[in-house]
């Protein structure tokens, strides 16, 4: 392992999404990142499919695809933490760790000698990062949480969606999970900074990321256009609340989307379109006038997309300089020449297939690469070489754990 978190050991126990998401980032950035799972069943996500892996002989495994897209470059053990040696050999490996991540209801871990007090007291260089629905005190702490609930009560579906009486669905969920993505996102920055501190002080420290807070965070624009203007946000499909005109458009055999982002694009875009005059309008010359004239401008430029094929508008939007793309769906995503060029699927060997595709790491570091060194594991794939090798466990003294059903 060469990468920037080199010698780094994290102690991935969290399940679904927005933990694992974290472990994996730390992992691709060199940590040796150990996975704990239940026996027997693991992480939850194991089971959400189909799709499903399939072996060398074609067979379905049970190996979900959503299970394998958040947990490459990570070893698992299996303990089972109801047990009170398995409580033990947690507390042995929390002992050499680094960073500790958990996203168990509040309170649980505390039941098992596990939480962040007593095992700060046994290693306190420990960072300590829990991740909840809520928060660790807040008064709904012990509520679960997913992330679909969490995109609707933290405000992401009120905004997420066509607008009331343009064939509206009503408030719309993302296509993925991006509620635990982003508080895996910020739970690795936190991470990052507290190892940093530990740098300075030698001490580690509990992190707190509620689900709910990485909701109304990042709802960054829009949470300000609310605060500033006291004026509730609505749906607008494709459209931006800031900008005009930025918004998917209809063409004569398809969709693009447009992203004007000044006015100096909004006059090229009028010369592309052959009305370079539409620049020189007061009503739109500037992007706060658009704002303010936004039905009327989109009418006028849907009238203009809807007479040329997506690939001619394209080809010209680009020699002009306007910001534009296809509305691609997955399949044309990988095929593209960038996703080719720029490796984006990458491939491991597996325990059960040749290899399995994962979704490349999208930071490019000079002098220490992402690593992509291990498939996500089966059910505790590597706990005898863990218990052996780590914590220096004998042969009869592993047989003993397994015997006792403590891994």
């Amino acid at each position: 392992m060469n990468g920037p978190l080199k010698g780094i050991r994290v102690l991935d126990l969290s399940r679904v999404l927005a933990g694992p998401w974290a472990a994996q980032l730390l992992g691709d950035y060199g940590a040796d990142v150990i996975k704990v799972e239940r026996p027997g069943s693991g992480d939850d996500t194991r089971q959400w499919g189909p799709p499903w892996l399939h072996d060398r002989e074609g067979h379905q495994t049970g190996e979900s695809a959503y299970f394998l897209a958040a947990n490459r470059n990570k070893r698992s053990i299996a303990i089972d933490l109801s047990n009170p040696s398995g409580q033990r050999v947690l507390r042995k490996l929390a002992a050499n760790a680094d960073v500790m991540i958990e996203n168990f209801r509040v309170g649980s871990l505390a039941k098992f000698g596990l939480d962040w007090p007593v095992l700060c007291d046994l290693n306190p260089a420990l960072i300590y990062c829990s991740i909840s629905a809520y928060g660790q005190n807040s008064p709904q702490a012990r509520e679960p949480g997913y992330d679909a609930m969490m995109q609707a009560s933290a405000g992401l579906m009120s905004i997420t969606g066509a607008p009331d009486g343009e064939g509206s669905g009503g408030p719309q969920k993302t296509g993925v999970a991006v509620c635990d993505i982003m508080a895996g996102m910020y739970a690795v920055t936190a991470i990052l900074a507290a190892l940093q501190s530990r740098q300075q002080s030698g001490a580690g420290q509990h992190i707190d990321v509620p689900l709910f807070d990485s909701q109304v965070a990042w709802l960054a624009n829009q949470g300000l256009n609310y605060l500033l203007s006291g004026e509730v946000p609505q749906r607008l499909g494709t459209a931006h609340p800031n900008i005009v005109p930025y918004q998917a458009f209809r063409t004569e055999d398809g969709h693009l989307m447009l992203a004007v982002g000044n006015d100096r694009q909004f006059r090229a875009l009028a010369e592309c379109l052959g009305c370079p005059e539409l620049a020189d309008r007061p009503q739109y010359a500037t992007n706060a006038a658009r704002v303010e004239r936004r039905n009327e401008l989109v009418g006028l430029l849907a009238r203009h997309f809807a007479r040329r094929k997506t690939a001619d508008w394209l080809e010209s939007l680009v020699v002009h300089r306007v910001p534009a793309g296809p509305i691609n769906d997955l399949a044309a995503v990988f095929a593209s020449a960038h996703a080719q060029e720029a490796q984006l699927v990458r491939h491991l060997p597996h325990a059960l297939a040749d290899w399995v595709p994962t979704l490349a790491n999208p930071a490019h570091f000079s002098a220490t690469p992402v690593e992509y060194r291990y498939a996500p594991p089966l059910i505790g794939q590597h706990t005898v070489e863990i218990l052996h090798d780590e914590l220096g466990y004998t042969d009869a003294e592993i047989r003993s754990l397994r015997d006792e059903g403590a891994i």
